[in-house]
């Protein structure tokens, strides 16, 4: 008997991890002949800014209905829904749920929120609310979800779901869950930053070889990503842009290839693109196995490059690496707010960053406003990798050296007084408001 008891400890352990046995589940609602939905509250600051909310019956993802949350031409309007779940343990993590399709909306992060409050057992507010950072889209609907641990003193959580800020919008919530989860185990990537400066080398061929050469030297072979500077091809050759511009894939994407299969890690390294008769300054990122898995060319381009003859890119992509995801920026996009931010918004945890010279201290702010890692390898800027509250773990103080640290992607850096900052940012970021000349 005792053994079939531990079993079955087991196999009900086992499924309250998975999401099996969750603490709250719903798909479809109802109002009662009151107007009230059982086991959730309307909420609002104050009476005169309370959206209009309802169930609305042609909504769903499941069952019949939906609960809304409609703007009612009511600029000022910002509430919608609660509900409280007791039976949480201080300490243990647990995972929100939920589903939302939504008509009127414009600056999505900011007017629908999803979040997570945590209550003590007397009822009061305990630790910081937390809020959702992935969203998914499905169809006509979206999925977002948070993974928080609960505070120490936490007894009960309450799951709020918001519009706001959105007159003529209207948000619709089914399919909404609240379960305990195991915590995350580490996410670890080790990145090494090089520092060096290839002089009177001559050809770009020679340029490039140098930072192969100190690679084969100097990094180990256990780093999962490996960051050169930017223009490797022009640096030290006295050529101009245009003598060392090359198709991506070409012959310098091979030869990096080469190197990031010999080392098994990823590459990152900036060099100039020709493509017909534009050329760009591109940052590549090769794979492990040596194939060319993205690459970024620089939005943001300073007057000399202009000049130069090079034409700025249009796009910020994210590319996913067997460790997690990663942005690129180069240089001069360091010293404007939108491309670390359009990196982090589109789910970019690590942000490595080839560069020539700029401001340390606008740098050291694309780390902490965004909250994510940064990588920098320079030849006028120093060489290193910054965590996301701005703190240096590795640098590479002397020309030919590797910053070199070990990374844990699923760290969390909560600030006492404002919680955790990845989903808060972006939930109060002002994008709507047009900050352009009148």
């Amino acid at each position: 008997m005792g053994l079939w008891t531990a079993a079955l400890t087991l196999l009900l352990s086992t499924a309250l991890w998975a999401g099996e046995n969750p603490l709250y589940r719903q798909s479809g609602f109802h109002e009662g002949a009151d107007g009230e939905v059982e086991g959730w509250t309307r909420w609002a600051a104050r009476d005169e800014i309370a959206p209009r909310t309802g169930v609305d019956s042609l909504r769903d993802r499941g069952e019949s209905g939906a609960l809304a949350v409609s703007g009612a031409s009511n600029a000022a309007a910002y509430g919608g829904w609660r509900r409280q779940v007791d039976g949480v343990e201080g300490g243990d993590w647990y995972r929100l749920t939920a589903h939302y399709a939504l008509d009127g909306v414009g600056r999505e992060p900011y007017q629908v929120v999803a979040r997570l409050d945590w209550l003590d057992a007397a009822g009061k507010r305990v630790g910081k609310p937390e809020y959702a950072v992935e969203t998914k889209r499905l169809e006509d609907w979206r999925r977002t979800s948070i993974e928080a641990p609960a505070p120490k003193d936490a007894a009960s959580a309450v799951i709020e779901l918001y519009l706001g800020h959105a007159p003529q919008g209207t948000v619709w919530w089914d399919e909404i869950s609240f379960e305990a989860v195991a915590k995350p185990a580490p996410r670890m990537v080790r990145v090494a930053a090089v520092n060096l400066r290839p002089r009177k080398t001559g050809s770009a061929e020679a340029s490039v070889g140098r930072f192969l050469e100190l690679i084969a030297k100097k990094v180990d072979s256990d780093v999962d990503v490996i960051l050169l500077p930017e223009g490797i091809s022009v640096v030290g050759s006295g050529k101009g842009y245009a003598d060392v511009a090359e198709t991506i894939p070409g012959p310098i994407t091979k030869r990096l290839g080469e190197a990031a299969k010999a080392k098994n890690a990823y590459l990152v390294a900036g060099i100039y693109e020709r493509d017909g008769q534009a050329l760009y300054n591109t940052s590549v990122l090769i794979d492990r196995r040596g194939r060319l898995a993205g690459k970024y060319r620089k939005v943001y381009l300073p007057r000399e490059e202009i000049e130069g003859g090079l034409t700025p890119g249009s796009d910020y992509p994210v590319f996913e690496t067997d460790f997690g995801k990663v942005g690129m920026m180069i240089c001069w996009d360091i010293q404007y707010a939108d491309p670390a931010r359009a990196l982090a918004l589109r789910g970019a945890e690590l942000l490595l960053t080839p560069i020539w010279g700029g401001n340390e201290t606008l740098a050291r702010a694309r780390a902490i406003e965004n909250h994510v890692y940064l990588a920098t390898s320079g030849y006028d800027f120093p060489t290193y990798v910054m965590d996301p509250l701005g703190e240096l773990l590795a640098v590479a103080a002397d020309e030919g050296s590797v910053a070199v640290t070990t990374l844990n992607l699923n760290k969390r850096f909560p600030q006492p007084w404002l919680g955790e900052m990845r989903g808060r940012f972006f939930h109060e970021l002002r994008l709507d408001v047009d900050a352009g000349p009148r």
